[in-house]
């Protein structure tokens, strides 16, 4: 009896704790993403002999709508990125123009930093534009995380060729993808670190970008606040309200 009982408890254990790749992917991107956000973050650009630092306020509704707009410096206050469904926007305040980002944009740099467009405004999705397969399972700074290949299906429009992604196995975070073209060779590093409570949800506050060609040079995302499910205006994300922000 004792020994039946052991067997349904592994078995009971192993059904509950199994996740498929796909479950996987999908549970850390619903945690980032929830049913709306709003986040305001910092975003400082770091080289050899100088460094500059940028605010942001970002809104997000479900996967297909978000919009961020820059509060500081002075220089580019007022500077906004709009998603919506698969087209980007850019809304100009010095020529008071939305201009419409092609997909060849979307793989430059944005504002200077070590993000593409893409990874701003997140255009591509880890859900729905790669096929997913557990390596293994690893320790990142503590945490007991699997390890995931992410590959470009054959009809997605994609940045990379490749990503290697850590996801913490308790709370679904992100705490490292590594960034390969379409050679296979690794060309940047993204890193989460100081994981504190964003309503209710453990994530990383702080986000480090690693050019790995470019000794030295780094780009780092600090968030200060970050809310879920929240009530947002649908017209934030309309090509007409972009310019009245704030």
């Amino acid at each position: 009896m004792r020994k039946l009982l052991l067997v349904f408890s592994i078995l009971f254990f192993n059904l509950y704790h199994a996740q498929s790749p796909l479950e996987i992917i999908q549970k850390a991107d619903e945690k980032l993403r929830g049913k709306s956000s709003f986040s305001q973050m910092s975003i400082t650009i770091v080289r050899p002999k100088w460094q500059k630092t940028m605010t942001m306020k970002n809104w997000s509704k479900g996967d297909n709508y978000a919009v961020s707009l820059v509060t500081s410096p002075a220089k580019e206050k007022g500077s906004v990125f709009l998603k919506r469904e698969n087209q980007v926007w850019n809304y100009i305040p010095s020529l008071e123009r939305t201009i419409k980002l092609p997909p060849s944009m979307m793989t430059q740099s944005f504002m200077g930093t070590d993000l593409t467009n893409d990874d701003l405004v997140k255009q591509s999705s880890m859900v729905v534009d790669y096929t997913h397969k557990i390596l293994s399972q690893e320790n990142v700074r503590g945490f007991d995380c699997w390890k995931l290949e992410l590959l470009p299906n054959e009809d997605a429009t994609v940045v990379w060729g490749k990503l290697i992604v850590w996801i913490e196995r308790e709370d679904f975070m992100q705490l490292k993808v590594e960034f390969y073209d379409e050679d296979e060779e690794l060309v940047n590093l993204m890193e989460g670190y100081n994981v504190k409570s964003f309503s209710g949800k453990n994530l990383p506050s702080k986000i480090e970008f690693i050019p790995l060609e470019n000794q030295g040079n780094k780009t780092i995302i600090e968030y200060t606040s970050w809310e879920f499910d929240l009530e947002i205006p649908s017209n934030y994300f309309t090509t007409q309200y972009v310019s009245r922000l704030k």
